[in-house]
């Protein structure tokens, strides 16, 4: 193959995938949507005061970004050593930082330090879902009985009452 050429077969099995996405698209999207409702409410039924970060209708379907007052993600994510987390948006995942996006978004410093984004994909399965539930529900709640963060939690309550 001389330099500059395109390998035809790798450029038609590209255009076959790409086409395969494309009929999946919808479908997978409906998917996402549906396990991300579904940790949304399980997680909202295990963590007093848990917020969502944006907009539930305008973001990927296999993106959840929430707060958890009371609780900063580094600990959160240290408690959950077996789920794939993040404490930023995938710009800023490695800084110390809060994350300028949730910054953008009108969140303090206090809730963009408790703030965990989770992503979902073509192979999460429900049960996946369910077990994520429960290890951040109970991971949460050790830490808040730890005290390991109460200034959010106080602010959290307060924004409620």
């Amino acid at each position: 193959m001389r330099s500059g050429t395109l390998p035809v077969a790798l450029c038609v099995a590209l255009g076959e995938a790409a086409a395969v996405g494309q009929t999946e698209l919808d479908t997978e999207a409906a998917r996402l949507n549906g396990l991300r409702a579904r940790l949304l409410t399980g997680l909202q039924a295990r963590i007093p005061h848990l917020r969502v970060n944006g907009d539930l209708v305008q973001r990927l379907p296999g993106n959840l970004n929430v707060a958890v007052p009371g609780v900063s993600a580094i600990d959160l994510l240290a408690a959950c050593p077996g789920l794939a987390l993040s404490t930023g948006s995938a710009c800023t995942a490695a800084e110390i930082e809060p994350s300028h996006v949730l910054k953008a978004l009108g969140l303090d410093d206090d809730l963009a330090n408790a703030s965990i984004r989770i992503g979902l994909g073509r192979w999460t399965s429900p049960d996946e879902i369910d077990h994520a539930v429960a290890a951040l529900g109970d991971a949460v709640a050790t830490l808040r009985a730890d005290g390991v963060r109460g200034t959010g939690m106080k602010k959290a309550a307060a924004a409620t009452t």
